[in-house]
């Protein structure tokens, strides 16, 4: 069995089901399956073969469904462009993936045709899908094994060229599983905001919701008054959320309360939500937020159980992933320090794709290395504290940025914050810390009143020697915050004299 056999056994049980909705477009699984059928056998009329790449520049819509499964059906590797990414970024995944063909949407199609200089790979652009899928196919589509990779998505690449996450049916299969047993309530009619090029989206969004034959209800790009409109006009009771998009769901569901009673469970991962941000949501959606952890290269891992949520913490391992938290040696710790986490799961990615070496780096007997950091309590549940390379060393003491990130998210007036580290004028102090701030539309708060609201809940140590006061914080392709654009930030701006913010 492949991915592809769930959506033809959804149509063959429920054929007029709503398959997805998009905008004031939708399509049954019958429509869906036919269409995608026709178009997998397109795919292979023109040259195509099985284990041959085809990217995927296109936004959320029902478009990108039939293309992500027509690859499916035909054993072809789908290649998801983020819609977010330049021409040069989106040269190098067309390159590194060595994509036969292109699916361009008309919005990004001169991004994409910048890419074409040099490029042997790329046989040919398509911006429509009009008569591709008009008519059944008559050829027999090719056995797909479920060993055999499915997809690959390319990592936002913040420190490094992105690497090609390859994923096979069978992984993705495992991990769509996995979201079963962590989130088995509301799955009806699953939201999906994240884009195709993100695996949540795929692995807690699209899949999940064509093995059960539910509709899945896609957002072509985040906007929290949407979003909720959309819940609560086709009652959409799962949701999976980066934690920025908590935040605006919260603003606005206060600023027009909505009937959302329908959602039943909203899961956010992708970086720390803090705690004050967990609170204010239960108060806002009347139910408690559900932390969860995962990366494009293992997928669901960690999540907080229906019942005992314990907002601040990741949650417990969900059923057959093994997570272990070890030192710089690769040695387990004991409860309470705070290491590495190393995993191994069913659900984990195949290989980088092309890039043996980085694949080899990447595990280390047979465990995956994630390069995040986290504590685990003596009840099981694990604990975030950051990223290996963004911990902050000052006077030769390890802090955590999300520590302090959790202190200015207490205050009232604080709608984000971030956190930095920046080279002290005394080399043997290591770093100064920085905390860029954007406040709540409406409401204040001065540097002194934010600096003595953080002194009262940590160490004087961790507080913030400049507060940076700005709009909003930079964010990056997969939306979440981008610090080493602050970094770069700090480094070109004289804070102290700058008309971004003020500091002290």
């Amino acid at each position: 069995m492949n991915v592809a056999d769930w959506l033809a056994a959804s149509a063959t049980q429920t054929p007029q089901k709503t398959a997805v909705i998009c905008g004031n477009e939708s399509i049954s699984y019958e429509q869906l399956d036919r269409s995608t059928t026709s178009l997998a056998n397109w795919l292979l009329s023109q040259g195509c073969s099985p284990g041959d790449r085809v990217a995927l520049h296109w936004p959320n819509s029902i478009e990108m469904v039939k293309l992500l499964f027509a690859c499916f059906k035909a054993g072809i590797i789908a290649v998801p462009v983020n819609i977010h990414m330049k021409a040069p970024e989106v040269a190098y995944v067309l390159a590194h993936s060595k994509a036969a063909l292109c699916f361009a949407h008309p919005d990004f199609a001169a991004t994409t045709r910048q890419t074409t200089k040099g490029n042997n790979s790329l046989r040919a652009i398509y911006t429509s899908l009009d008569g591709l899928d008009s008519e059944a196919g008559k050829a027999a589509l090719p056995q797909t094994d479920a060993k055999n990779p499915a997809l690959v998505l390319y990592t936002s690449g913040t420190t490094a060229r992105p690497k090609g996450v390859t994923h096979s049916h069978r992984t993705l299969m495992e991990a769509v599983r996995m979201i079963f047993s962590a989130a088995p309530s509301g799955l009806e009619t699953i939201l999906v905001m994240t884009q195709m090029a993100f695996i949540s989206s795929i692995m807690a969004g699209l899949l999940p919701a064509v093995f059960l034959g539910a509709t899945t209800v896609l957002v072509r790009t985040f906007e929290a008054s949407l979003v909720l409109n959309l819940i609560e006009r086709f009652q959409c009771g799962f949701v999976f959320a980066l934690p920025s998009m908590v935040q605006f769901l919260i603003e606005e569901q206060v600023r027009q309360p909505r009937n959302i009673g329908s959602l039943r469970t909203l899961i956010a991962a992708g970086d720390a939500v803090p705690t004050a941000v967990h609170e204010r949501f239960q108060s806002v959606f009347g139910f408690q937020l559900r932390e969860g952890y995962g990366m494009t290269e293992i997928g669901p891992s960690i999540v907080n159980p229906l019942t005992g949520n314990r907002p601040g913490s990741l949650g417990q391992t969900i059923p057959e992933v093994e997570v272990r938290i070890v030192d710089s040696n690769g040695v387990d710790l004991p409860n309470g320090q705070i290491g590495e986490i190393i995993t191994k799961s069913p659900a984990i990615f195949v290989e980088y794709w092309d890039n043996p070496a980085a694949t080899q780096a990447a595990f280390e007997d047979g465990w995956f290395r994630t390069g995040d950091l986290a504590r685990r309590d003596a009840d099981g549940y694990y604990w975030f504290e950051g990223r290996k390379k963004e911990i902050i060393i000052r006077d030769a003491i390890n802090i955590s940025p999300q520590e302090i990130e959790e202190a200015f998210y207490d205050h009232p007036a604080v709608l984000e914050a971030a956190i930095i580290g920046t080279p002290d004028p005394v080399p043997a102090r290591g770093e100064q810390i920085v905390a860029f701030v954007a406040l709540r539309k409406g409401l204040t708060a001065g540097l002194e009143e934010l600096k003595d609201h953080v002194r009262l809940r940590l160490a004087d140590y961790k507080v913030p020697e400049r507060i940076v006061f700005i709009e909003s914080l930079p964010k990056g392709i997969t939306d979440k915050i981008q610090r080493r654009a602050l970094k770069e930030m700090v480094a070109t701006y004289d804070l102290a004299t700058s008309n971004l913010a003020a500091s002290a």
